[in-house]
């Protein structure tokens, strides 16, 4: 995500999951058109998930896409960076098997 991120000109500053989904936390310039940064992201690692780890997800994994159509957005203007960190690192981590 970290690579993905910085090829649109963003930062990373957390990344966690849990078992059905994902927490990014990243700063990003006001020009960026985040439908396509998030589509982008989706795309490419999805590719990058199923090239890596095709052995494992056959067994349990059957769909066309990898990821939900579906994202959640939110910016932190009220909040402080560390306060959505601490969010961020304290839900589930992905499983460390896949």
């Amino acid at each position: 995500m970290q690579e993905l991120l910085e090829k649109w000109d963003c930062k990373l500053v957390e990344f966690n999951g849990e078992e059905d989904h994902v927490h990014l936390l990243f700063k990003y310039h006001p020009d960026v058109e985040l439908s396509k940064l998030v589509n982008n992201l989706k795309s490419v690692s999805s590719r990058k998930l199923r090239q890596e780890f095709a052995e494992h997800l056959e067994s349990f994994y059957w769909k066309d896409v990898f990821w939900s159509g579906s994202y959640f957005v939110a910016s932190c203007g009220g909040v402080t960076v560390s306060t959505l960190r601490k969010y961020i690192e304290a839900q589930e981590s992905p499983s460390e098997s896949i």
